[in-house]
């Protein structure tokens, strides 16, 4: 069957385990493939996220799997129960299907090799089933900018093994001004004839701006972002009552933590504090807002940058996670943000840093490269056209 470049089958598969972060930033760069032409089929295999894949895009929905627990140490299903060996093999099968089925040009692996382990009982069957199939198609890892580091021995060595054996690139979806894939990978430069830097995948400019707040509390997910709403409630409390307030808690956060915020937020009479969520105009809002208080995760970052506004980055750093510490130090050295631990946050302190932040002047987005999912779609193409015989 002959392969027609100008509009490629792809298959892009991408597995969200906490956040929403990861389903987000494929969704925005399935979007950019859509635009551009491309058959773009996303396969997902976490929760159910409302919004997400966003309507129009092909969507093969695996038998959702999450963490066990925070620390990234096990797999469960969507009850919250340890997984089976039926289940996985279950969900292999469904992967491998699909994959003969569409037939793609082009697979996408969102994370892995550099991410995802815990998906190997599916995605090294897929690896498989793409070096047997005829004609074999393309395959690139879509990578973030900052990876985790990597603290058992031979894990770096293993996902060098694995790009040398199957992918054809390494898409980094970063500006190399910011942050270098050698940074948080010492194996870097192993792969480096195989690395493409993208630019950061944010969202457009936004068209309109909404109401804006003295402060936006975003909490990503949610799901592991209740302390820091908790923590802004406290501060909007004893800042001064003129401000306004938005908490944004994110669609993961469970219902009984949901409802104690809106508890919280009713007692808070004198303050003017909004409860949300989830806002599709999230940029928007940002663009419009005097203070953005976040984690750190990437597309947060993204989004910040993209709005102008200046950020207060409580990174979260449960399980040892070192990623979103690394992005908000970066945007600290470039006088885009304060940046608090995430242990043993208080009101108190995270009210002294608002009413700092709040007299900084708006920064600049300091030239960053914001357009990495249309850069994407383009080096997708390219490559489909011109380095390989269709």
């Amino acid at each position: 069957m002959t392969r027609n470049p100008a509009r490629p089958r792809i298959l892009f598969y991408v597995q969200h385990l906490l956040g929403i972060g990861h389903l987000a930033r494929a969704s925005r760069i399935a979007q950019a493939l859509s635009r551009r032409g491309a058959e773009i089929t996303l396969v997902t295999g976490g929760l159910p996220v409302p919004g997400f894949p966003p309507p129009g895009l092909a969507h093969i929905a695996l038998p959702p799997v999450q963490m066990a627990c925070e620390g990234f140490a096990g797999l469960a299903d969507a009850q919250g129960r340890p997984v089976q060996d039926d289940f996985l093999k279950a969900r292999r099968d469904l992967l491998c299907d699909a994959f003969r089925r569409l037939r793609p040009d082009i697979v996408l692996t969102e994370a892995f090799p550099f991410g995802r382990r815990q998906m190997r009982f599916e995605l090294l069957p897929l690896l498989d089933a793409i070096e047997t199939a005829r004609p074999r198609p393309v395959l690139f890892c879509s990578l973030r900018d900052i990876v985790q580091e990597k603290a058992k021995p031979g894990r770096a060595e293993e996902t060098v093994a694995l790009i040398h054996a199957h992918y054809d690139g390494v898409l980094i979806h970063g500006d190399p001004t910011f942050a270098r894939l050698e940074d948080s990978f010492p194996l870097a430069g192993q792969i480096a004839d195989r690395l493409t830097y993208t630019g950061l995948v944010a969202p457009p400019p936004p068209r309109e701006r909404p109401e804006g707040f003295d402060t936006v509390t975003s909490a990503g997910g949610g799901a592991v972002g209740a302390a820091l709403a908790r923590a802004a409630l406290e501060a909007a409390a004893i800042l001064p009552p003129g401000l306004r307030h938005c908490i944004i808690c994110g669609p993961n956060l469970p219902q009984p933590q949901r409802d104690e915020l809106m508890a919280r937020a009713a007692a808070l009479s004198s303050r003017t504090v909004k409860i949300e969520t989830f806002r599709p105009d999230f940029v928007g809002l940002l663009a419009a807002s005097r203070l953005s208080v976040s984690q750190a995760g990437y597309n947060t970052v993204c989004d910040l940058l993209r709005a102008g506004c200046h950020a207060i980055l409580v990174p979260f750093a449960a399980g040892g996670e070192t990623e979103q510490a690394t992005r908000a130090r970066r945007l600290a050295q470039i006088g885009r943000a304060t940046v608090l631990p995430e242990d043993g946050l208080s009101g108190q302190e995270l009210a002294a840093a608002i009413s700092a932040a709040l007299v900084r002047p708006r920064s600049q987005t300091q030239g960053l490269d914001l357009d990495g999912a249309e850069q994407t779609a383009n080096i997708l193409y390219n490559f489909a056209e011109y380095r390989r015989p269709v």
